[in-house]
């Protein structure tokens, strides 16, 4: 009676190893069902085919297929190995490169400016469309007016402005957080006009996973690189 062949055998135990007292070393972990690697199998193969039964050999079929399993496992082995080489490398490329960002101006979207004492602040809005006048207002936490900037006519894109800190009646205004909105002429009801601020890089972070790199800004914290809308000088 012919018999189908499992390959490699899990029951085939090598001639050695059954002349072997159960005491040996490595016995144990054997018939604990060890890990084989690509150097096991093949040799655990060869074993196989060397004392398989003449009169119902092992099936050709059978046996390329195992070894195309073999191949493929061997491969995405190789493949992980490579692609986690890549991966640090690409860290290591991130790092540098994030490192020369440090005292650079980051153009982030955010509603929000901070005012040190006696100074300034700049960012720009995002035009949706063409339009003949463009404005952005500045407003402390109470919500009152306390400036507002007229950028013009401006064309689709980002349009950049610049507040000099003072009040509408050209006073200083006072050191804090202000809140920033834009409103262009010409829109259709419920067009969203993106405001964006501008903060210096003081470091940066280099995270694990898909937390990626974040830039420190003065002025808004903790920024995913991905948020930053533009760099520079």
């Amino acid at each position: 009676m012919t018999t189908a062949t499992t390959f490699p055998n899990p029951n085939y135990v090598p001639p050695s190893a059954a002349g072997s007292s159960s005491g040996a070393p490595g016995a144990s972990s054997a018939a604990g069902g060890a890990t084989l690697g690509g150097t096991n199998f093949l040799t655990l193969m060869l074993a196989q085919l060397k004392n398989q039964d003449p009169t119902s050999p092992v099936d050709s079929n059978q046996f390329l297929s195992q070894l195309a399993s073999l191949s493929q496992v061997q491969g995405i082995t190789q493949l992980n190995s490579s692609f986690s080489a890549l991966s640090s490398s690409l860290v290591s490329t991130q790092a540098l490169q994030a490192s020369t960002l440090l005292g650079h101006q980051a153009l982030v979207a955010s509603t929000t400016a901070a005012l040190t004492a006696g100074g300034s602040a700049s960012g720009a809005i995002k035009v949706p469309q063409t339009t003949p006048q463009a404005v952005v207002d500045i407003s402390d936490s109470s919500g009152a007016l306390v400036r507002q900037i007229n950028l013009g006519a401006q064309a689709t894109g980002l349009a950049n402005f610049s507040w000099d800190g003072k009040q509408q009646d050209g006073s200083q205004a006072p050191a804090g957080q202000y809140t920033l909105t834009a409103q262009i002429s010409g829109a259709t009801a419920g067009t969203a006009v993106g405001t964006y601020v501008n903060g210096t890089v003081e470091s940066v972070t280099m995270g694990a996973g898909q937390t990626g790199l974040t830039l420190n800004v003065s002025g808004l914290g903790s920024v995913p690189f991905a948020n930053v809308q533009q760099i520079s000088h």
